[in-house]
């Protein structure tokens, strides 16, 4: 027997098994009206609804809906609402300027846009043919049926069907769109709650924005084993305890910068720090320093978590969790362990390219690889080559399996968790005046992972400072992009065919260190 996964399996059974349970708590202190903690039936119900307003509207199965918003309880019925009726979320980081807005709507061809009203604003110029604010629940759902409102349109599910579009920073300037189909979607899910040992006693907490990978697959894997979801918009250290003690979690996924909070929150925190020997904290985006994990497990009691994954993989490649023969170790030497990329999940076939043209770079084959770049043809191809995705990054595989990432040899910078393309910044420090070359590198930083230097050569004649390119950039980028720092440079290494040697330009600022990413 055949039956094709699909999104609303998740919700579908959370109804059925768990009607009556807190689904998810919404975030109370927001710009729209909070719908408060509503029950998995709630859930359900509002999914149901949207779909059937999105019938409404005209929208036919595989039309995009994006929606630019903070964590909330209307974002994550929307995976369910748009993804599980056949239509493609194209969720988008809500950091980014209009402009880069802007670009992702009209290239993804979405034909609704759903906006924050703390960004509806800054986002009035960016519209679609359906264009609403998330709040404005008699635009976003249809009247509930017990109203004389209409059921949905069924959707006989295809698992090969595109399910959301995650736009991704990577060698391009322009980001790409990733394709996660519904098997993508159904198989992360799945296996990444079986190696994180997800039970329907644990209650989740949304550190991570869930736009971000779709929150890397737990808006689903949560909401299928029946895990109250507390809902955070802003990311905050102390927020983060408090949370954690009011609710009682027990998960929650974070980059790197949100452990450095949560830690830095734990020195002033009065009492016992709350989920001692009780939460698990899964880490991604970059592997903090060795002494950070040790302090998580020393001084917050909570299981620290490590994965290693992209856009492209839904995210799960490999994941280190603490073993049985880990746990008399010394606390450093287990935080050494478990710094590293981790042991490849269940399905994921992981192997180092050996050719001359990969020199090192992971290369992997699973059920959770993108089907493709959205429009993209000739990169999709690259990626997928030799029928192995293409991480970009290097690393090596010991005799035990663990993957340990070494070097990122596409120019993406990974800073506090996000993505930036180093060939983006350099455009837009290329469009000032005053530059005449420009190097853009990620250097180490304790408390981001990596920190976006930019290495510049003036034109012939020109004056202009560290603070006025810092300014220039996050007038024309995302804040976030934007250099920390700037260094002036008389000249720039290149190759005798005039490309740029980024090996060795980030060299010094990564000397001592045995892996050149943070």
């Amino acid at each position: 027997m055949f039956v094709p996964f699909s999104v609303s399996d998740f919700l579908d059974r959370a109804e059925k098994v768990y009607p009556a349970r807190t689904g998810a708590v919404d975030e109370p202190e927001q710009p729209a009206p909070s719908l408060g903690t509503l029950t998995y039936a709630d859930v359900a119900a509002l999914a149901r609804r949207q779909a059937a307003r999105l019938d409404e509207l005209g929208l036919e199965v595989g039309d995009r809906v994006a929606v630019v918003s903070h964590n909330s309880a209307r974002l994550l019925t929307s995976f369910f609402g748009v993804c599980g009726s056949g239509r493609v979320l194209v969720p988008v980081n809500f950091r980014l300027r209009p402009d880069e807005v802007r670009y992702i709507v009209e290239h993804s061809g979405a034909r609704v846009l759903l906006v924050d009203p703390e960004l509806d604003e800054a986002l009035a110029d960016v519209t679609a043919e359906h264009r609403f604010v998330l709040g404005d629940d008699a635009a976003l759902y249809a009247a509930a049926p017990e109203e004389g409102g209409p059921d949905p349109r069924p959707w006989e599910p295809d698992e090969s069907a595109t399910a959301c579009i995650n736009y991704t920073s990577g060698t391009t300037a322009r980001p790409k769109g990733v394709q996660i189909t519904h098997r993508n979607v159904w198989v992360n899910a799945v296996t990444f709650a079986m190696h994180a040992g997800v039970t329907d006693r644990d209650v989740y907490l949304h550190t991570l924005p869930m736009f971000h990978a779709n929150g890397w697959g737990m808006p689903f894997a949560m909401t299928g084993l029946g895990v109250p979801q507390v809902v955070l918009r802003k990311v905050d250290g102390a927020e983060i305890l408090r949370r954690v003690e009011e609710h009682g979690v027990t998960v929650m996924c974070a980059a790197p910068a949100v452990v450095a909070a949560v830690l830095e929150a734990a020195q002033s925190w009065e009492g016992e720090v709350p989920g001692r020997d009780r939460v698990r904290i899964i880490v991604a985006g970059a592997p903090p320093p060795t002494r950070t994990v040790a302090r998580v497990e020393e001084e917050l009691g909570w299981e620290f978590i490590q994965i290693y994954g992209l856009t492209e993989t839904s995210p799960l490649l490999t994941i280190n969790r603490g073993r049985a023969e880990w746990d008399d170790l010394p606390a450093e030497e287990r935080a050494q362990r478990l710094v590293r990329a981790g042991a490849p999940a269940l399905g994921v076939r992981l192997r180092i390219d050996d050719s001359p043209e990969g020199a090192g770079e992971v290369l992997a084959r699973s059920n959770v690889v993108l089907e493709g770049y959205w429009q993209q043809p000739e990169e999709t191809e690259r990626a997928l080559a030799g029928g192995w995705f293409h991480t970009g990054d290097g690393g090596t595989i010991g005799d035990d399996g663990y993957l340990t990432i070494n070097d990122r040899k596409k120019d993406v910078i990974i800073t506090g968790g996000e993505n930036v393309s180093s060939i983006e910044v350099e455009d837009v420090l290329f469009s000032h005046p005053a530059v005449a070359e420009v190097a853009v590198i990620g250097v180490p930083d304790e408390k981001w992972g990596e920190t976006i230097k930019a290495l510049v050569v003036l034109a012939p004649g020109e004056e202009v400072s560290e603070a006025d390119l810092i300014a220039w950039c996050k007038q024309k980028a995302a804040g976030y992009k934007a250099p920390t720092s700037v260094e002036f440079r008389d000249e720039l290494a290149r190759t005798a065919t005039g490309k740029l040697q980024k090996f060795k330009l980030r060299a010094p600022y990564w000397e001592g260190r045995e892996r050149q990413v943070n």
